[in-house]
């Protein structure tokens, strides 16, 4: 009753939280959580502080011409992937339960014209606070380009008392510093916010993750990942990646999440004046957010490479170049980055072949490219664009842009091509990117050894902190959507399975015994899944995605 939000539990004053936002770059003006309920805040046996929410419990002020609900399908994603993303030791929100029913609403999933009955269902969801970039940007006069203003200009009392609050609540340390300094202490926040959110992206990024809607309202002012929607961890390394179906243009792309985040704050500090003056905001944003981002990248990569022992300059060059060759073998993100912890320096040659065929077989195969490069537009749509650029670019504009237009021309170029090239090809195209690839890898792992006294010690502990940050099981699209298509059909046995399996995603999963719904105690099951294990598309839950995976598109 009280996860549903049916009954409020003692002590709870419900509210919804207002605040504003730039959504896909312009300003939308007053937002709020058109879906999302404040109950109160709690207090852990630590003192530590958490706020609980319920998201999909029905109409707050701030819903617009929605109904305040969300329906299973969304709701499953949101309470697997707060919780993948805690277990991998990334900041994040998390989700303590997930309720369902029987009440239903309609739903246009791909905004297409055919809606559909789905069931409503509701999430609790619990962090330190959901206070967002955006909850400062109630203050913003009149937009120069939109013409949209936040509820609050000219209310600059509640800027002072939300600064107050949130420094001294979630930064103490830094309020206690300078608290008789009020611009220097919020130049000591906004400084720290930039690090967070740099260090926060640089993780995602080491995972493959795609928030999909970095949205000023979708970013927290704690440094959280917040607000999980078509969010989508990625498979075959592609650095344009976009997870978002409605992202047309995108804007929110894998290798555009750093300069996106950064651009995010550079609205918060707009958002921030007079308490903290442009000039100060904009010098600590360019002398902090990159180099915060490029050290704790590399920081991380080097672990996921197991560089333990040297920082050398020439790392980034190997990081670089062992993306690229993902990217021109079309590899897959996570399983070689597990994989490469099996490599070593004296390999013998039998066994390097042994292990560049297994290196090999987590890259596309041609039927997956062919699936990836399919031509998307009508030839003749395509052919009417190609004239619109050329003659009238204004009105192009309205209905795309040339760089849909250029990577539609490379998907036919690339389409063409794979209609010559045979298995064979590919496999011996593949086997030689990633043999020059792993000889200066090997050289790279070579000077590690040459520093230390133990070399069997070394490589022990290099294997083990690639472990550690290479994850085995990630929350990948299909593995959620075979999750809810069972519950959908009211079994939520997999959904149970693949929390068991996210709670322990550096492990190999030993003797996992799966969760069955007419279990004697629904709530116990093992720590993991069996990699072996399949679902109904005959996939390990660490296999590469199937083909039909490649048709999923979350909007």
């Amino acid at each position: 009753l009280f996860f549903s939000g049916n009954r409020v539990p003692a002590g709870a004053e419900p509210a919804a939280h207002c605040y504003c936002g730039h959504q896909f770059g312009s300003f939308a003006g007053q937002l709020g959580d058109g879906a999302a309920m404040y109950l109160g805040e709690v207090l852990g046996p630590r003192g530590e502080r958490w706020e609980i929410q319920l998201k999909g419990a029905g109409i707050t002020p701030f819903s617009r011409q929605a109904d305040g609900r969300k329906v299973l399908r969304s709701s499953i994603r949101e309470f697997l992937c707060s919780e993948a993303m805690f277990h991998l030791g990334i900041p994040t929100t998390r989700a303590g339960t997930c309720v369902t029913s029987d009440s239903r609403v309609l739903r246009d999933i791909y905004y297409d014209g055919n809606p559909k009955n789905e069931r409503c269902t509701v999430v609790l969801r619990i962090a330190s606070t959901f206070i967002r970039f955006g909850s400062f940007e109630i203050f913003k006069p009149p937009d120069e380009y939109t013409g949209r203003k936040g509820p609050s200009v000219n209310r600059n009392d509640i800027r002072i008392q939300m600064l107050d609050y949130v420094i001294s609540t979630f930064y103490p340390e830094i309020q206690e510093a300078y608290s008789d300094n009020t611009v220097q202490r919020n130049a000591a926040f906004f400084k720290e916010i930039t690090r967070r959110t740099a260090r926060l992206v640089a993780e995602w990024q080491c995972v493959g993750f795609c928030h999909g809607v970095l949205n000023t309202d979708n970013m927290s002012i704690v440094g959280l990942t917040i607000d999980y929607g078509p969010f989508g961890f990625m498979d075959r390394y592609d650095p344009e990646h976009v997870c978002n179906g409605s992202d047309n243009t995108g804007r929110y792309a894998y290798n555009k999440q750093p300069e996106i985040c950064k651009w995010n704050l550079g609205k918060l500090a707009e958002a921030l004046v007079p308490e903290l003056p442009l000039e100060i905001s904009q010098l600590i944003l360019e002398e902090e957010y990159d180099a915060e981002f490029e050290k704790h990248y590399l920081q991380k990569m080097r672990k996921k490479l197991g560089l333990i022992q040297l920082e050398l300059e020439e790392d980034s060059k190997l990081v670089s170049e062992l993306l690229e060759t993902m990217h021109l073998t079309a590899g897959d993100f996570t399983n070689i980055f597990y994989l490469l912890s099996s490599f070593s320096v004296d390999i013998d040659p039998s066994k390097f072949e042994d292990f560049l065929e297994e290196l090999t077989s987590q890259c596309a195969s041609v039927e997956e490219l062919k699936v990836v490069f399919k031509p998307q537009m009508d030839p003749r749509q395509l052919s009417m664009m190609l004239m619109l650029a050329q003659s009238n670019p204004q009105l192009l504009a309205l209905i795309g842009t040339k760089a849909n237009i250029n990577k539609e021309l490379e998907r036919i170029e690339q389409f063409s091509k794979l209609q010559q090239l045979t298995a064979d090809d590919l496999l011996s195209r593949n086997k030689r990117h990633w043999k020059d690839w792993l000889e200066k890898y090997r050289v790279r792992l070579q000077k590690e050894i040459e520093s230390v006294g133990n070399a069997d010690a070394w490589n022990t502990e290099r294997v083990k902190v690639m472990n550690s940050n290479n994850p085995k099981y990630i929350l990948r699209n299909y593995i959620a959507q075979n999750a809810i298509e069972a519950a959908e059909n009211g079994d939520f046995s997999e959904v149970r399975n693949v929390l068991k399996l996210l709670e322990h995603p550096f492990q190999e999963a030993e003797g996992f015994q799966e969760v069955k719904e007419d279990a004697e105690d629904e709530g116990a099951a093992a720590t993991a899944a069996v990699c072996s294990q399949e679902t109904r598309s005959k996939q390990s839950y660490c296999s590469k995605p199937p083909l039909w995976a490649s048709e999923l598109c979350v909007t």
